[in-house]
Formats: C-alpha cells, structure tokens, sequence
C-alpha cells in the first residue's frame, strides 16, 4: 500500500512536466541559438466577479439571465475558466427558496451550470388543512436544474451579445403534494414533475457621457416554458412564450445597482378554492431591484428587495433576497 501511494504522488508530482506548453500563462520566445525557450509562467488577470447568477443556475441578475456568461477568464490554457460558486436565499413571508448553484464556462461560449434548490411551502399546509382537512408529509419541494448555454453572437460595437440556453428541470416532491391533494394539481393543467425551458437573450453594455461614462448594461429576452412557477409547482403540457429584461448600472467600481421584471405566463387553466379557501391562486409577474457589492475579484454580496404576487395560496406583495457568489 505504501508503494503504491508513492506511485501516485509520483504520477501527481509529474503532471506539470507532461501538460503541454499551450497549457501554461508562460509565453514562448526564442533564445540565440534558436531554441524555443518559454519564461516563468505569469499569471492571467482576474476580472470582476460578475454577472451574478440566477436562482435557477445561470449568469444574470436574481431570477432573469444576462447573455453574458459567467467567470470567463481563460486561466486553463483557453480552454476554460475556472468554477463559480453561489449560495441565494429569498425570503417571501411564510415561503423561501434557497438556491446553491454552480457554473462552469468553455471556450468563452459555452457555460454549463447546476442549480440545487428548495422551496419552502411555508403556510400552504395549513391552509389545506383549514379547507379539507388534509395534512401534507412535505413542508417543501426540491428542484434540480441542468442548464446549458451558448453564446452564438459576441458583444461589438453595434451588436448585443446574444446567448441561447436550455434548462433541463425536476421537481422532486411536487408528485407527492399533487397525490395528497386528490390530485388536485392534474384537475387544473399539472402534466408532469420536470420540463425544459428555453430562452434567447441579449445584452449590451453602453457608456457614454450620458451615463456618465459608467457601464450600464441592458439585457431582454424570451423565455418559452411549460413551468408553474419557475417549476416548483410543476409543469404544464403547453409551452407559453414571455418576456424578460434587466438592467445594471455601475455606480463605482465596487457597487452595482440593478432591476429586473420576469413575465410568469401560468400554465394551468384557473386557481384552486375549497370551502371559501384559496389554495392555489394564479400566477403573477415578478420584478426586483437590488445592490451588488464587489468585495474583491472573486466575490460578490448581493441584496435585493421585490414584488413576487401570488405564490400558491398567499399573496406575497414583497419578498428579499440575498446571495453570495465566489469565482475561483
């Protein structure tokens, strides 16, 4: 055993003299004689941390993306960047979601995430049990969100960047609740415990001396979806078309200030209402403002405050949201 541990730190100890040259920051020049000769490696610069991501596992700002990916920097030969890592939790009265999410981005074009999530039903059993007499086994759900996304254009003079994304979507609990419910979920539109959401979005960054010679950028996009909010409350059979957009503007080179609207298209024909009781109320727009905080380049803390509307059998006027990112 201990031989063969030896062979291994070995084997580790030998991977820089094996990984190729284009690997490495060094630069390659040549000597006198001619002989190629590569100086001491120097280190790739580290931008700033951002965008920030999405609670479904993207770049963007709180719950709408950006076509901008995210930590791009090219430190592993031009291949790729290295991962990014954030932890978010939204506070919606009784109700939260809590979202641990990791990014990692491809040849400047390409980034992969997941999304690990939890949503909180808060007072929703007891508002069924009020109304029929039911206690539910789950106080929440869980989401696990695949997403993978392509920048086909790149930002120019005159041009947005434009970025394309798929998220592969699935609800782990929302079939029990459904099942407990008399499969009440079914009797409005409720299809299915996963989906796949689509979107097209472009962003571009302006300044000039109107804003001050400060960078703001302005993201829209389309998403096509099946989701009853964002998934946590299941999938319908029928894909609906809405609409996205964000802005962010740099106050200093550390804060950030943003907005954002999401349009929710609720994918079930009507709302649910037992003995007087509303226990499962339409879907409503979302839109959040918040500060972003750029503590070094790597990390960033956000905080944020918006409108979320009905969520399940409560109306949440306004909810908060705080998150923070790390690049490595």
């Amino acid at each position: 055993m201990k031989q063969q541990s030896l062979r291994w730190v070995a084997m580790l100890a030998a991977i820089p003299l094996i990984i190729p040259t284009s690997m490495l920051a060094g630069t390659a020049v040549s000597a006198p004689d001619n002989k190629t000769q590569i100086t001491a490696s120097q280190p790739v610069e580290k931008g700033a941390p951002l965008p920030l991501h999405t609670i479904d596992g993207v770049g963007g700002i709180l719950v709408t993306p950006t076509a901008y990916l995210v930590n791009t920097s090219e430190r592993l030969g031009g291949f790729a960047g290295l991962p990014s890592a954030s932890a978010s939790f939204v506070g919606l009265d009784s109700k939260n979601i809590e979202s641990l999410v990791v990014t990692e981005t491809f040849l400047k074009r390409i980034e992969i995430g997941y999304a690990g999530s939890r949503f909180g039903l808060g007072s929703f059993d007891n508002a069924v049990y009020s109304a029929a007499g039911i206690h539910l086994t789950r106080s929440d759900v869980y989401m696990n969100t695949l997403n993978l996304r392509v920048q086909g254009l790149e930002e120019s003079t005159y041009l947005p960047a434009i970025t394309a994304a798929a998220q592969f979507k699935w609800n782990s609990g929302i079939d029990t609740v459904n099942n407990e419910l008399g499969r009440a979920l079914s009797s409005i539109g409720y299809k299915s415990d996963n989906g796949v959401d689509f979107t097209l979005t472009a962003t571009k960054m302006i300044k000039e001396p109107f804003t001050l010679n400060r960078p703001l950028l302005l993201s829209a996009g389309v998403r096509f979806s099946k989701a009853a909010w964002l998934g946590y409350v299941g999938f319908g059979d029928t894909y609906h078309a809405t609409v996205e957009a964000n802005a962010a503007y740099s106050i200093t080179d550390w804060l950030w200030l943003a907005g954002e609207f999401r349009q929710n298209d609720y994918p079930y024909t009507h709302g649910i209402a037992v003995n007087g009781y509303n226990l499962v109320k339409p879907e409503s727009n979302w839109w959040t403002a918040g500060a972003a905080f750029i503590l070094n380049n790597h990390t960033t803390a956000t905080v944020g405050y918006g409108y979320f509307g009905n969520l399940l059998n409560s109306t949440v006027k306004y909810g908060w949201a705080a998150q923070i990112k790390y690049e490595f």
